[in-house]
């Protein structure tokens, strides 16, 4: 194969495990492409609910063709027993003989041990096609495994001045359908979607997707530090079906949303809130890898104070409200521009009459590069 090639079906893995995000957690979303005499003869993603996994999938579809063959994955095998036998082994027995790896997978279980597995066995490695892309791509699962917190996109939508309500409290609707539409995909494609208690209080939101053909929907997720929060909401309406994880302080009475099946987390309390990195912490410990947080004000804000967002999706709207309008953002204390969180623009697309930009933090690269904070 040359490099041309070995580019062009990793490429095509990674496709493939986008298809797992928001629907594979706790596993990784993983991409698998079986190639033999310049044709693929297996494909395969991790599957809902992270089983089976991608090599597993793609080496069923190959069959007996795998043998003699290259495997493209983009991420390390896993070299474990689990609740499954280990790919490593998996793609050995097949007869595979060689793999293209496009970035290593730093679980403790795992870090270096899949492709010693293979190389033992005579099967030749290689490792780094599209390093860059796939740790992007599995950004939440390389958070969750070595700073215990998901990948965190925070989404605001708001007038071209910034408020997301007039004075009155009067939100619906800032941007149009084509801007709403989008954000039910943006939930599709995360683990989980996160709300304030006052967003519970203001809009009793159900923050599942709709009008998608979604068969499995995210987890919802509120931050209370009291756990006041009204008994009859409509995400406690189904059973809890997905499930509604309450991030709340040490004591707090929340047995009324306990007893319709939300998951308690208690978290640390700092600047008399929930502290945003213990939330996200539990949170990381439930399996969960990425997060949509869609409000309010104060947990937008204190997650940016924290240094916590990875990605800011902002739709503005062609409408100005005024200074009385409430602010799509809570105060954060900035008194100079120096300690201004600072983002990257990705990309800006046109939504009907509204506008969405794109914004990743500046060192995430940085942030996603494990083996160099462990050098």
């Amino acid at each position: 194969m040359t490099a041309q090639s070995d580019a062009r079906y990793m490429a095509l893995a990674l496709a493939l495990g986008r298809r797992g995000q928001g629907r594979v957690w706790p596993n990784p979303q993983v991409g698998c492409v079986i190639v033999k005499d310049d044709r693929i003869v297996g494909r395969g993603h991790t599957a809902d609910g992270g089983r089976p996994h991608a090599e597993t999938v793609a080496l069923a579809q190959a069959g007996t063709t795998a043998a003699g063959s290259t495997a493209y994955v983009t991420l390390e095998p896993c070299a474990h027993h689990g609740q499954t036998p280990p790919c490593a082994e998996a793609l050995i027995a097949a007869g595979v003989k060689r793999v293209v790896i496009a970035t290593a997978d730093p679980d403790p279980r795992v870090a270096g041990k899949g492709e010693a597995m293979l190389r033992a066995a005579g099967v030749a490695v290689e490792r780094g096609v599209h390093d860059r892309v796939a740790r992007r791509d599995l950004a939440g699962f390389l958070l969750r495994v070595t700073r215990d917190r998901p990948f965190v996109t925070l989404k605001l939508a708001c007038s071209l001045d910034g408020r997301i309500a007039t004075a009155a409290g009067e939100s619906q609707w800032i941007t149009g359908p084509q801007a709403r539409r989008a954000v039910h995909m943006m939930r599709a494609r995360h683990d989980a979607v996160m709300v304030g208690a006052g967003t519970v209080r203001a809009d009793d939101p159900s923050l599942t997707v709709r009008d998608l053909g979604i068969t499995r929907q995210p987890a919802r997720v509120v931050i209370s530090r009291e756990g006041r929060l009204p008994e009859n909401a409509k995400m406690l309406r189904d059973g809890a079906t997905p499930p509604v994880y309450l991030c709340h302080q040490a004591g707090a009475d929340v047995s009324a949303w306990t007893a319709r099946g939300a998951v308690s987390l208690p978290c640390d309390v700092a600047a008399g809130q929930v502290d945003p990195a213990s939330a996200l912490a539990a949170l990381a410990a439930q399996g969960i890898t990425r997060v949509f947080c869609e409000g309010g004000g104060m947990l937008g804000a204190a997650l940016l104070a924290a240094e916590l967002v990875d990605e800011l999706v902002v739709f503005n709207a062609g409408m100005i409200i005024g200074a009385e309008g409430i602010p799509g953002l809570g105060a954060m204390g900035v008194d100079q521009l120096a300690r201004s969180p600072r983002f990257r623009l990705d990309r800006v697309q046109q939504m009907g009459p509204d506008i969405m930009h794109v914004w990743t933090r500046p060192d995430l690269d940085q942030v996603l590069d494990w083996r160099q904070s462990q050098a």
